[in-house]
């Protein structure tokens, strides 16, 4: 039987240091919040101090005169609580607001900067909870939260001063019951902080999940998934369900004995106080005024204990965010590296080895040059590791042995965002965002005139269809592009690739989605993009690599051949193999059935 997954603690030293980077940037507004604070709480003790002096002094003594100087001092305390209290609020709820914003830029931009191999191991729905949710909590620490809990306990311990000075014996049975209040109150929490913790990874996990429903949501209906779908979400949101619900039983319980202990206090003021009074040892004033002062000490007791549940959960968070901020970024050593102004020259893999897991590896011992501005075309079986090949090209894994030289530097030298600024992408899969054809065209170059958007629109057979729609190049894609087909997705991403102009061409089946009519016609774009560029061809279709300048084919990791298209099929190895039964396969299906396909039709 597994054994149960221990749950992580919280790390409050870790949370702590990134808790004092947030209150040394907002000092001051921290600052001037507490000098507000003390001013609100001193003018705070007028009020009962006034009913005191106006029972015993006013009315017991039948001073009339003193009648309105006590008002006007009630009047002016509840003016200066009440412009002190908007001014505080202002000042310190846009300081957490700022705060909150500033941490979520941070580490958005830190997570952006991560390599892809750590978004490969994360779900995207708890990446939105870390930088969404978990920063909220900062307004507890620099927001109203943490100026809460200092004035609480200010006034406390001097309304617990007082209330000795008035009446010692009364406070000692007072503070007894706020102790048996504080440790139940202590114990509860105890129990409820770990079911808050875990409600923020129950909340991610679920949202996490329905993220990907909906952005599955085609896959989803073609497989009649819906019902397995709402079971799997169900279970989660039940999960949600039964933690809220345990919490609400626990601070109930809380609220139910708060009101106890409240009750217990006014019946032992009722019968000490009472007697007090009749022995003449204290006034009805001076009762009145302990009553109010036992209200300042134990409303802010209550209040503690819920600020420092809240206080807990932004240390939860913002452990979790300093986990997240303490994951070295691909571009950590960026800085220490020196600039990289071009790429012109050839690219060389000198016995390359990666794995994703130990002692597995997936590329072996891979060497080549890639010649500048000539195309390598990789061929193999799914699984020989085109793809991962490709990623060590991008930068987006790195060898564990061997290295890969750029103009005669190696990779790993090379400011990452110096070297993918001479970098275009076309994916099989190609990503565009929820906006207008335009900005999806113009992502590669920010700032693209409306006529290099066309011209390259053109170059890529972009035009014909988008003249076919309504607002033209202004139509909106939806997410990932979901109101284009995949062919149009795929002529929008080769026309991207066109407009960054760069050095080094990635086309990772660049026309799979694309009909054979519609992929002659951007035959020529892409050999004009070609041209000049060091290029990258994973193609399945062989018909379209004839004229690439070298074609790897690859087994299991390994370069099993090399050479032009002619050379490898006159070889009649591994190449011939492929393009034999690519060949076939094409000819049963009825495949164009009219095209030649011995005849040479390179891209």
């Amino acid at each position: 039987m597994a054994e149960p997954v221990k749950k992580k603690k919280v790390n409050y030293a870790n949370a702590w240091a990134e808790a004092k980077v947030l209150m040394q940037r907002h000092r001051s507004s921290l600052a001037i919040g507490f000098v507000l604070m003390l001013i609100s709480r001193v003018a705070s003790f007028v009020l009962p101090r006034s009913t005191q002096f106006l029972i015993d002094n006013v009315i017991g003594k039948n001073r009339p005169d003193l009648l309105w100087p006590v008002a006007l001092a009630c009047a002016g305390a509840t003016i200066i609580q009440a412009i002190t209290s908007f001014a505080n609020s202002q000042v310190i709820s846009v300081a957490g607001q700022r705060a909150i914003t500033e941490l979520r830029r941070r580490v958005e931009e830190h997570v952006m900067r991560l390599p892809v191999s750590f978004f490969d191991s994360q779900q995207s729905g708890v990446l939105v909870q870390r930088v969404m949710s978990d920063a909220e909590g900062v307004r507890n620490l620099v927001g109203s939260g943490i100026i809460q809990l200092v004035g609480g306990m200010l006034t406390a311990v001097v309304a617990l001063v007082w209330l000795f000075v008035v009446n010692w014996k009364l406070t000692t049975a007072t503070i007894a019951l706020l102790a048996m209040f504080g440790g139940v109150m202590s114990y509860a929490f105890s129990k409820l902080r770990p079911i808050f913790r875990e409600r923020s990874k129950i909340y991610a996990e679920v949202s996490g999940r329905l993220v990907q429903a909906l952005g599955g949501a085609r896959v989803v209906k073609v497989y009649t998934a819906e019902k397995r779908e709402e079971i799997v979400f169900t279970k989660g949101a039940n999960r949600l369900f039964r933690n809220i619900a345990s919490t609400i039983t626990g601070t109930s319980m809380v609220g139910a004995f708060s009101t106890l202990i409240v009750g217990a206090i006014g019946v032992l003021m009722s019968i000490v106080g009472g007697h007090e009074i009749l022995a003449g040892r204290m006034t009805i004033g001076q009762l009145f005024f302990y009553i109010i002062l036992v209200g300042l000490v134990t409303v802010p007791v209550i209040q503690l204990a819920s600020i420092g549940t809240q206080i807990t959960e932004a240390f939860a968070g913002l452990d979790r965010i300093r986990d997240i901020m303490q994951t070295p970024t691909e571009d950590a050593d960026d800085a220490n590296r020196a600039p990289l102004k071009s790429v012109d020259g050839d690219i060389e893999f000198k016995d390359v080895w990666f794995e994703y897991r130990e002692n597995l590896p997936v590329i072996k011992g891979v060497s080549f040059v890639a010649k500048e501005g000539t195309t390598t075309a990789l061929v193999g079986s799914s699984g020989s590791g085109k793809s991962t090949l490709i990623s060590l090209i991008m930068a987006f894994a790195r060898p564990q042995k061997g290295s890969i030289i750029v103009a005669g530097r190696d990779l790993g030298d090379m400011r990452l965002k110096d070297y993918r600024a001479h970098m275009g992408v076309v994916l099989q899969d190609n990503f565009l965002f929820d906006g207008t054809i335009t900005d999806n065209i113009a992502f590669s170059k920010p700032g693209a005139t409306m006529d290099e958007i066309k011209a390259v629109a053109h170059v890529a057979h972009c035009d014909e269809f988008i003249a076919g729609f309504p607002d033209k190049y202004d139509t909106i894609v939806g997410e990932r592009g979901v109101k284009l087909s995949g062919g149009q997705r795929q002529r929008i991403a080769i026309a991207r690739a066109i407009l960054a102009d760069p050095k080094i061409l990635i086309l990772d089946e660049a026309t799979s989605s694309l009909d054979s009519e519609s992929e002659q016609e951007i035959r020529d774009g892409l050999r004009a993009l070609r041209t000049g560029r060091t290029t990258f061809v994973i193609a399945h279709r062989l018909s379209t690599i004839q004229s690439a300048d070298q074609i790897l084919v690859l087994e299991h990791g390994e370069i099993v051949e090399r050479g032009r298209h002619a050379e490898l099929l006159a070889r009649n190895g591994r190449y011939k193999q492929l393009y034999d039964k690519q060949y076939q396969i094409e000819r049963d299906q009825f495949i164009n059935p009219g095209e030649d396909y011995t005849a040479a039709k390179p891209i």
